[in-house]
C-alpha cells in the first residue's frame, strides 16, 4: 500500500510514519511539504492508495488544493484530512470537496490508527464532537425529514449505521444482509438525501438526528 503524507511539518510527518508502521503489511510512504509537491506526487506516482492531508500548507488555498487532489486521484483512493483545527465549517467544507475522513491532530496515536483502519475498510471517520453538534451548516449537506420520508425502514437502518462510520461489510454483518444489497441501499440513500458520497451521508444522518457516534469503532 502506498500512502502520501502531505504536511509542512517534518516532525509531524516523522511521527505519523511511526503510527503508520503499526498498520502492518508492506507500506510505501511518499512525502510532500506543500500543496504543489502533493499534486506533483499524485501525478508522478499514479498508484497512491490513500492521502493524509494537512489543510494548512503553503502553495495553495487549502480548498483549491484539496479539490485538485480529489480530481487527480481515483475514486477508490480516499483523502483523509489531518488538521490542527476541527472547526465544524472546515470539516463540512472538506467533506463537500470529497474528503473521506477528518482526524484532528490532537487525536492520540491509538485513535488515529483506528480511524485510518476504519477508512481503509470503506468506512468514514469524523470527529465525534462534530456529529454530537448536529444541526445544519452553511457548508454542509442540507437535509430534512422530507428527504428521509423516501427511505424504507431498512434504508433508515443502513443510514444510521453509515452515521456510525461503518463500512458496507460491517453493515451487512450487523443487518445480516448481503454486501451487494447494502451497496444498493447506500446508492438509494445518497440519491434520496441528494449527496454524492457516504461521508456526506454520515453528516446528513447526524443533522437529522438519526444516529449518534459509535465510540466503539475507535480504539477497540
Amino acid at each position: 500500500m502506498k500512502i502520501l503524507i502531505a504536511d509542512d511539518h517534518e516532525l509531524f510527518r516523522d511521527g505519523l510514519r511511526h503510527v503508520l508502521d503499526q498498520l502492518g503489511g508492506s507500506l510505501a510512504i511518499v512525502e510532500a511539504s506543500d500543496f504543489p509537491q502533493a499534486i506533483q506526487a499524485v501525478e508522478r506516482e499514479q498508484d497512491i492508495d490513500i492521502v493524509l492531508l494537512d489543510l494548512s500548507m503553503p502553495g495553495m488555498v487549502w480548498n483549491e488544493g484539496l479539490q485538485r487532489l480529489r480530481e487527480l486521484l481515483p475514486d477508490q483512493s480516499p483523502i483523509i484530512i489531518l488538521s490542527a483545527s476541527d472547526e465544524r465549517r472546515h470539516v463540512l467544507q472538506a467533506v463537500n470537496l470529497g474528503a473521506a475522513g477528518f482526524i484532528p491532530k490532537t487525536s492520540s496515536s491509538r485513535v488515529m490508527l483506528s480511524a485510518l483502519k476504519l477508512v481503509l475498510s470503506g468506512g468514514v471517520y469524523l470527529p465525534p464532537a462534530l456529529l454530537e453538534q448536529g444541526g445544519g451548516s452553511d457548508n454542509g449537506p442540507m437535509t430534512n425529514e422530507h428527504s428521509v420520508s423516501f427511505l424504507t425502514p431498512r434504508q433508515r437502518e443502513v443510514l444510521a449505521l453509515l452515521g456510525q462510520g461503518k463500512s458496507n461489510k460491517e453493515i451487512a454483518r450487523v443487518l445480516q444482509l448481503a454486501e451487494g444489497t447494502v451497496k444498493l441501499h447506500v446508492t438509494a440513500i445518497l440519491k434520496a438525501l441528494n449527496v454524492n458520497n457516504r461521508t456526506r451521508a454520515v453528516v446528513a444522518a447526524s443533522q437529522l438526528g438519526l444516529t449518534t457516534p459509535d465510540s466503539s469503532q475507535i480504539g477497540r
